[in-house]
């Protein structure tokens, strides 16, 4: 039945939840385990991916900052959970702060009236690429989000934005799923993990990290040639 199936997924997330224990002490012991195997799950994972992907979001993060140079903009976007991944990735472009330069980036879900036009008129699985085929330009970059990888409407904002020749970046999850077919991503970065949790955990350091060396790259163009790679 879908309630037992619920329970069953919420029981193995929050075991002491579910605990027999009425002690206090025995609860809190139970909390304390299951928090410290979370952390270790993500972490290990973190580690993984930085080992297997190092070199690809340095060269990643080069590409964009030329990008950015160029007077390119970086159009992100995701459903759900990485709708809001979406926005804080164009929040840090924005918005770096200690003295960083704000580079232009937007996120395709922060208008509710285009989002909701688009998916009632015409169908959800255009809402990006509509978008990007009204506001991109060659030099731009398109950065988007998903934990399945399946998301048709980043399927087709992919397709809309190689036709365009912008600079394509995405993050996915499990083994990449229809967004490790696409020959329209430049970069993809996966995070093997069937957890939603441990994926978009493990997203939000990648993109972290791509945006602080996209900064570092292009703060070295700005110093004159030589000075980066």
């Amino acid at each position: 039945m879908p309630g037992e199936q619920g329970g069953s997924a919420m029981e193995a997330l929050y075991p002491f939840l579910y605990s027999d224990a009425s002690d206090l002490a025995d609860l809190m012991a139970e909390v304390r385990a299951s928090t410290l195997a979370k952390t270790k799950e993500i972490a290990e994972l973190r580690g993984v991916v930085a080992a297997r992907e190092a070199t690809r979001l340095a060269n990643c993060a080069e590409d964009m900052a030329a990008r950015f140079a160029a007077g390119g903009r970086l159009f992100a976007f995701g459903n759900g959970g990485s709708a809001t991944d979406a926005q804080e990735l164009a929040a840090l472009f924005l918005s770096p702060g200690a003295g960083a330069p704000a580079l232009p980036a937007f996120a395709l879900v922060n208008d509710t009236s285009v989002v909701t036009a688009l998916c009632n008129d015409v169908g959800v699985e255009v809402v990006f690429a509509r978008q990007l085929a009204a506001f991109a330009r060659r030099e731009d970059i398109a950065a988007g989000l998903s934990t399945s990888g399946n998301s048709e409407n980043l399927v087709r904002a992919f397709a809309e934005a190689s036709r365009r020749g912008m600079l394509t970046v995405g993050l996915a999850g499990y083994e990449g799923g229809a967004m490790a077919e696409l020959d329209s991503i430049d970069y993809l970065f996966v995070v093997p993990s069937t957890s939603v949790h441990r994926i978009q955990e493990a997203q939000t350091t990648i993109y972290h990290v791509l945006w602080e060396l996209t900064l570092a790259a292009f703060a070295a163009r700005r110093a004159g040639p030589g000075r980066h790679r």
